[in-house]
């Protein structure tokens, strides 16, 4: 990725101050960290495993407003938690021009996590939403490119539905976010 962000992971906060700073969503937030478990053992076991043993650092861009940022920014500091690695987040809307070197489709799309080594080195980069869960939203960008098209709307409504659905009522798609991350620090590792 060759990018660096030690500047910006120095001006980050600990994930419990962004918490604590929420006005919007803390409820929720906090009830999708409450919810989760860890249903992959061996991810579990990977992940634990790490503790003391990675110089991998993680960087959260984030702001309490967002859906994704509420169901999965959790389920991220619970890996980052159980693997011991510090973690800090940056709050998008107060630095546009990190959020803007990471952009999805063009677009500022939230959380971005980064993964980074001890120079603040990007070494991977994850979100918004695990890929089964945005894989409608890239089929949307992808096949529509014009927004001014007479059926974008519509067609971007029907897309945000299937990541709702896809999303479920429960905590199912955290077992993705988790397996997701797990393949991302296994790759740190090499």
């Amino acid at each position: 990725m060759a990018e660096n962000v030690q500047a910006a992971f120095e001006a980050g906060m600990a994930p419990q101050e962004f918490i604590d700073k929420m006005t919007r969503n803390q409820d929720k937030f906090l009830d999708w960290g409450e919810r989760f478990t860890w249903m992959d053992e061996a991810a579990q076991a990977y992940i634990t495993g790490l503790r003391g043993k990675t110089n991998v650092r993680c960087l959260i861009i984030a702001a309490e407003w967002c859906g994704d940022v509420v169901r999965n920014v959790p389920v991220v500091l619970k890996v980052t938690e159980a693997a011991g690695i510090e973690t800090r987040m940056l709050i998008m809307e107060e630095h546009l021009d990190v959020m803007d070197r990471f952009l999805t489709y063009g677009g500022r799309s939230i959380p971005v996590v980064l993964f980074i080594d001890q120079d603040g080195e990007v070494i991977s980069k994850w979100g918004p939403r695990p890929a089964y869960v945005q894989e409608p939203m890239a089929r949307f960008k992808q096949e529509n490119q014009d927004p001014q098209a007479p059926d974008y709307q519509e067609k971007l409504t029907a897309a945000r539905a299937e990541v709702v659905k896809r999303y479920g009522e429960d905590t199912g798609y955290q077992v993705l976010i988790v397996k997701e991350l797990r393949d991302l620090l296994e790759q740190a590792a090499q």
